[in-house]
């Protein structure tokens, strides 16, 4: 029987320090020569994952007899949008597909690397496509800035908190709808996270929104003075 996952066990720790590795490996290979071959493979295989990470999870979950509840079926969580638009925004390198990518990627899909919603242990297969779906967001956020020489516009974090904004509101609808729970927007989810200490249902939401914004602007700081000399 596989062991229940760990909060900062060996298999979780393990997870990050590869993530952050990886991050660190591709970053470096863009910088010396974004067209060498070692970068364009890493870019290549990167990107791939973006667009494959929901099918394999389906796969896997197909393959393993998971419950086929419409929460894991569909792809309306902000990670499986999240990986998506990392995708493009490697392909095009389009200003507000990047400012999406970047900002989502390091406010919200970190969050779920260091609190994984998650009840299997490695070497499971939903371990290993949770943290590779987590991952390869949370290495594109990093890569964009720091390897592929992006940088956001003014108000790019204006930009991508209304983006978010507008993802709750649409998929607050479809939980309704549908009865599920997208986005942890009608409960929260089983496995222990910062929603614990934001207090019961609704005010976590509006305590996780004002923490997003947050983080939103001191993610924006750091190209600031950037920002303030290109034009809107």
């Amino acid at each position: 029987m596989l062991a229940n996952f760990q909060f900062f066990g060996l298999s979780h720790i393990g997870s990050l320090v590869v993530i952050l590795a990886s991050a660190f490996f591709l970053i470096k290979q863009c910088r010396k020569d974004e067209n060498s071959l070692t970068a364009r493979i890493g870019l290549t295989i990167l990107t791939f994952l973006c667009f494959a990470i929901y099918p394999i999870n389906q796969a896997v979950l197909s393959a393993i007899g998971g419950p086929h509840l419409l929460d894991a079926l569909l792809p309306f969580h902000l990670c499986d949008i999240a990986a998506f638009v990392c995708g493009l925004a490697l392909i095009t390198r389009k200003s507000s597909l990047c400012e999406i990518a970047y900002f989502w990627g390091l406010a919200g899909t970190l969050q779920g690397l260091i609190t994984p919603n998650l009840n299997h242990d490695f070497p499971s297969p939903i371990y290993l496509v949770f943290f590779f779906h987590h991952g390869i967001i949370v290495i594109t956020a990093l890569l964009l800035p720091l390897g592929l020489n992006w940088r956001p516009r003014p108000k790019a974090a204006i930009r991508a908190f209304m983006w978010l904004l507008l993802y709750a509101a649409v998929t607050f609808g479809i939980n309704f709808i549908l009865v599920t729970n997208f986005g942890f927007l009608m409960a929260k989810p089983d496995q222990a996270s910062l929603l614990d200490i934001m207090g019961p249902w609704p005010w976590y939401i509006l305590v996780l929104i004002g923490m997003a914004g947050i983080l939103f602007y001191f993610l924006n700081l750091p190209f600031r003075k950037f920002t303030r000399k290109q034009p809107e």
